[in-house]
């Protein structure tokens, strides 16, 4: 039998896990930092939840892996964290609201394998349920701006209305029963270049097209871009777009949060309502968003029956593209501050370590019995940045001796000097 993964999964290493680990945590404390609270569902759905016709549309449809229990039943493993938060709420309906959460979890598409994209992968999501406001959309954006800068990644966060686009196509003649079909092609825009959607809309026999990618084209600021909007919308929703869009970029300028406004921004999933957004890297060999969301007022009213109860927002971190962005920024191969190496004093060399642990430090110790040069060299080999040499001399002085790998230096220090010198 040849040893491999299946096809668009992998394993995660020491190295990778730790930057992957960095990323969540990251993550988590922006969310807590902004009042969301965790929660979490299970990786196998109901197959008749992630195909309602109120989840994602035929395009996802096609992705998901499909499940059948021993009794027959029709089950699939979830594509998103949206639509089990959908679910959960309309099971849960004495949630307080606005409901505001965040969840960390594995998702699984049935879909092309590229660079930054695989079949089974983590996502980060923070949602707000229960507040129309701009304000919820804005605190969102506000999220993903700071969690990439405590990461330090350098990114452009664009962002759009899927009412802006829809007051777009309505204003270009096209039919209302046409507009998924057309945002759908649009948002291929990015990938597949303007000739080429181009001629899927025609295919549609979605007409107007030179007048859509008119309406749609970028300007040089935010404020000409929507200017250009103004003078060519008249309908109701293209209006309640715009004026959308213009209390959204109020609110992030409170918030510092620069955004790209981009009308042919398109976000393929049906369920989208309103804002949506996504964020690249800047200059960057990933193409592929590493984030991305919006607002969907109507899908978990619709599960639950109760439409227009429960407007929502929400943005996706996709965790692979962003620990390979961080991957190539930097590596560690271990999570050990400090190797313990006992010369033959195992017994103390062991209360040592507990007693640096309890101060949060994070300790490895020798259980080989190897000699000092063959520990030297694991202790090299894994960047571990210190090494403490516990023998009979030192002890006798109360003290142990302390190498920083790095420079090479060695000091004898007190254990209560120790942890001062290691915690700075």
């Amino acid at each position: 039998m040849k040893l491999m993964n299946a096809k668009g999964v992998r394993d995660f290493p020491p190295e990778e896990k730790i930057i992957r680990q960095k990323v969540v945590d990251t993550l988590r404390e922006t969310f807590e930092e902004f009042g969301f609270n965790p929660l979490e569902t299970p990786e196998i759905e109901r197959f008749e939840t992630l195909s309602s016709k109120y989840a994602g549309g035929d395009e996802i449809l096609k992705e998901i892996f499909k499940l059948k229990d021993q009794g027959g039943r029709k089950l699939g493993l979830r594509y998103d964290l949206t639509i089990p938060l959908a679910r959960f709420i309309g099971m849960n309906p004495n949630l307080k609201m606005p409901f505001k959460r965040y969840e960390i979890g594995r998702v699984y598409r049935d879909g092309p394998i590229k660079l930054g994209r695989y079949r089974e992968f983590w996502q980060c999501d923070v949602d707000t349920v229960g507040s129309k406001s701009m304000l919820a959309d804005a605190e969102i954006l506000a999220i993903a701006d700071r969690g990439f800068k405590k990461l330090g990644l350098k990114t452009v966060i664009k962002i759009n209305n899927r009412k802006i686009l829809d007051g777009i196509l309505l204003s270009t003649g096209v039919k209302e029963n046409k507009w998924i079909d057309a945002i759908l092609s649009i948002d291929k825009l990015e990938k597949q270049g303007k000739n080429e959607v181009k001629k899927e809309l025609e295919q549609k026999k979605i007409a107007s097209t030179s007048k859509i990618f008119k309406l749609i084209q970028k300007k040089e600021n935010n404020k000409k871009t929507l200017d250009n909007l103004k003078s060519f919308i008249s309908n109701d929703i293209g209006k309640e777009g715009i004026a959308e869009m213009e209390e959204l970029l109020k609110l992030l300028k409170s918030f510092k949060v620069s955004v790209d406004f981009d009308p042919s921004l398109a976000r393929g999933l049906a369920y989208y309502t309103g804002p949506v957004y996504e964020v690249f890297l800047e200059k960057s060999e990933i193409k592929s968003s590493i984030a991305a969301g919006g607002r969907y007022d109507e899908m978990v009213g619709k599960f639950v029956g109760k439409e227009d109860a429960y407007p929502a927002t929400g943005i996706s971190f996709g965790l692979e593209v962003i620990t390979d962005a961080l991957s190539s920024k930097e590596k560690k191969k271990s999570v050990v501050d400090v190797y313990v190496i006992p010369i033959k004093t195992t017994s103390e060399s062991i209360k040592i370590a507990q007693k640096l642990r309890n101060s949060g430090i994070k300790i490895d110790m020798d259980i080989s019995g190897r000699g000092i040069s063959k520990n030297l060299n694991y202790a090299n080999a894994l960047d571990i940045p210190y090494v403490i040499f516990v023998g009979e001399k030192e002890l006798k002085q109360k003290k142990v001796k302390l190498r920083d790998m790095k420079t090479g230096k060695e000091q004898l220090l007190s254990i209560n000097n120790l942890v001062k010198k290691l915690k700075k």
